[in-house]
């Protein structure tokens, strides 16, 4: 999917907070939260998503989403991470 399209279904979504998110290589953020739902699409890079006791690998083309106040990892790859994010805030 493109980043257009992707933006468009997000908006058909209810995420109105659209933004690119870059992250730099090997960064490791450890396990946090956000008061927000995620829903996203990588565009460079890789990086590992943690998330209930699971690990999964996202590369360019792969759409993941994350619920509301939902505990996770982040780990980046030698090359960094892009993702374009929307996020949907309750209520």
């Amino acid at each position: 999917m493109d980043a257009e399209t992707f933006k468009r279904e997000l908006g058909e979504l209810g995420f109105a907070e659209v933004l690119t998110r870059t992250w730099p290589a090997d960064q490791f953020v450890d396990t946090h939260m956000h008061d927000f739902e995620v829903r996203a699409l990588v565009l460079e890079g890789q990086f590992v998503l943690g998330c209930d006791g699971q690990e999964k690998l996202l590369r360019p083309g792969d759409i993941f989403t994350l619920d509301a106040n939902r505990p996770h990892t982040e780990r980046y790859g030698p090359q960094g991470a892009t993702y374009l994010v929307g996020r949907k805030r309750a209520g």
